[in-house]
């Protein structure tokens, strides 16, 4: 490969909250994604502009990752995943289990993308609602005294990484 004919890399000149303006210079504010983790409510999260400045849209955007990542757990333990039954062998139920992986597996990808974000507080949040999903749905802890409730000891990885 000659590198010698390749166009040189854009310049943070042109870069302005990630996409190519092409325009001059000016005295734009520009955003700079981190690559370090960093505390502040400052930050996008999944959508461009979201959740902006606000201290309720930052809580709520919390509130949300820990939701998502509690919804991912909660999918993982359900009985949709793990129908042992003798009529789970045919095709409707098979359909079940396999959309609900792909709605599982989806959700633990957002989680991922929100936490590449690199806010602090947006890693916590995931932690907290996957550890608190565990806990509740996954663990000994809240296991049903009957034994019949079928749990892992450690759930498979959602990601394909």
């Amino acid at each position: 490969m000659d590198h010698d004919h390749m166009p040189p890399p854009p310049s943070s000149s042109m870069m302005n909250n990630g996409s190519m303006n092409g325009g001059g210079g000016g005295n734009q504010e520009m955003m700079m994604m981190h690559m370090t983790f960093y505390w502040g409510k400052n930050t996008e999260v999944l959508f461009s502009g979201w959740p902006g400045t606000s201290s309720g849209m930052y809580a709520l955007c919390l509130v949300f990752v820990f939701f998502l990542a509690f919804l991912t757990e909660w999918l993982g333990h359900s009985s949709f995943l793990r129908d042992t039954t003798e009529d789970s062998a045919n095709a409707a139920s098979g359909l079940v289990q396999t959309v609900v992986y792909i709605l599982r597996t989806g959700i633990a990808y957002l989680v991922m993308l929100a936490v590449m974000s690199f806010n602090a507080g947006v890693f916590i949040a995931a932690l907290a609602g996957y550890g608190i999903g565990f806990m509740l749905l996954g663990s000994r802890t809240f296991r049903n005294p009957s034994g019949n409730r079928e749990t892992y000891e450690i759930p498979p990885s959602v990601c394909a990484c």
